[in-house]
């Protein structure tokens, strides 16, 4: 693996840390669903891992009040923020199911996004400034790639063992 060297204005994903970095950003992030409006805010924050996209976490208070329910599809447990609470995401005529997560109780070093919600750039229409996000490769991981952010991105094949 040898890490893109980043242009102007863009980052390396291998420059960021391990344990992870909090970062808030006043960026504005988007999501719909079919093209329905379930999150808007410029007071998000951003997780930063080392080979990982940024994972953004929007306040629940940006999201609007019927795009979520709980969701009862998956259960995971990061290293780093604790265990995952899942969210389906509701549109108007449609449900992305276990689309958005969030942690409700997570260690001390992520407090700052208790209750925030992160969304699957796989499965609902995700953007940064007005950027749409490619999906982190992989299905796990759901980062956010956008033009500003190089690799390579853990997720591709053959980056287990990154």
């Amino acid at each position: 693996m040898t890490p893109e060297v980043p242009g102007p204005g863009q980052e390396s994903v291998w420059d960021y840390p391990r344990p992870p970095l909090l970062e808030q950003s006043s960026r504005l992030i988007t999501v719909r669903l079919q093209g329905v409006l379930v999150a808007e805010t410029r007071d998000a924050w951003r997780v930063l891992e080392t080979s990982h996209p940024p994972t953004w976490y929007v306040p629940r208070d940006d999201v609007a009040a019927d795009a979520l329910t709980p969701s009862d599809t998956r259960s995971t447990h990061c290293e780093w923020k604790g265990a995952a609470t899942y969210w389906d995401v509701h549109g108007h005529d449609s449900i992305s199911v276990g689309a958005a997560w969030s942690y409700e109780t997570p260690t001390a070093s992520f407090l700052p996004i208790t209750g925030h919600l992160a969304f699957s750039p796989s499965r609902l229409e995700c953007e940064v400034d007005g950027e749409r996000v490619t999906p982190q490769e992989g299905g796990f991981y759901e980062g956010w790639i956008t033009r500003d952010v190089v690799g390579p991105f853990k997720g591709i094949p053959g980056s287990w063992g990154w």
